[in-house]
């Protein structure tokens, strides 16, 4: 078990965890899906949380019969992007969420490192819109990735950056697949919400407001 003095560092998932973008990714994918006459179902919206741009266009795609060509799919990813990036410019530092902030700020001021494990292409311009990123040592390229979560690509990627061993750094998710992923890197999890809370983590949380330094020493020294 990880003793909290061996941490040196955080990875972080962005969406649900930082601040919250799914809803314009949702509001973005339900508009493409209006376009192209395909059902959009609350629990088709639930499983796009976390999955990336081309992954989560086909299970758009898989609630219809049509097949549709590689140009015709690039076509459609990059007309959702547009939509979505147009509403992410909105996007100010009022929306980081509760605590998140004033943690990131703490971590930094306290000489720990930290990156980003997104399987969002728009992490650098989220972060900009919201001033945190000089906060961040780096942001994986979701477009060198092989495989999206739960593989642990992304959160070994995100260690790596850091330059630090799997055993000091601690990752935050508020997913299920983000979980195992970090897990599979050999990171110590730290799940937040409700989505994560049967996952049987020693690091959980309820909300983003409880994740503190002072409260993952006190779960880790139990």
């Amino acid at each position: 078990m990880v003793e909290f003095s061996d941490i040196k560092g955080f990875t972080f998932d962005l969406d649900g965890v930082i601040t919250d973008t799914a809803k314009f990714h949702e509001q973005a994918w339900h508009a493409l899906a209006t376009e192209l006459s395909l059902p959009f179902p609350d629990e088709l919206a639930r499983q796009l949380k976390g999955i990336s741009r081309m992954d989560s266009l086909q299970m758009i795609l898989d609630q219809g019969d049509k097949s549709y060509t590689d140009d015709e799919k690039a076509n459609f990813a990059a007309r959702k992007n547009k939509h979505y990036v147009t509403l992410i410019t909105g996007l100010t530092p009022n929306d980081i969420l509760p605590g998140m902030f004033d943690f990131i700020a703490d971590i930094k001021q306290k000489g720990y490192v930290a990156s980003i494990a997104s399987a969002s292409k728009n992490a650098p311009t989220i972060l900009k819109q919201l001033g945190l990123t000089d906060y961040f040592i780096g942001i994986v390229d979701p477009s060198t990735l092989a495989h999206g979560k739960p593989n642990p690509e992304i959160y070994v990627k995100a260690g790596e950056l850091l330059k630090l061993a799997p055993q000091q750094i601690i990752g935050l998710e508020d997913a299920s697949a983000g979980v195992k992923a970090i897990q599979d890197a050999g990171q110590t999890a730290l799940g937040i919400g409700p989505a994560v809370s049967q996952d049987n983590l020693q690091l959980w949380f309820a909300d983003t407001a409880s994740v503190t330094l002072d409260n993952i020493k006190q779960k880790l020294t139990q």
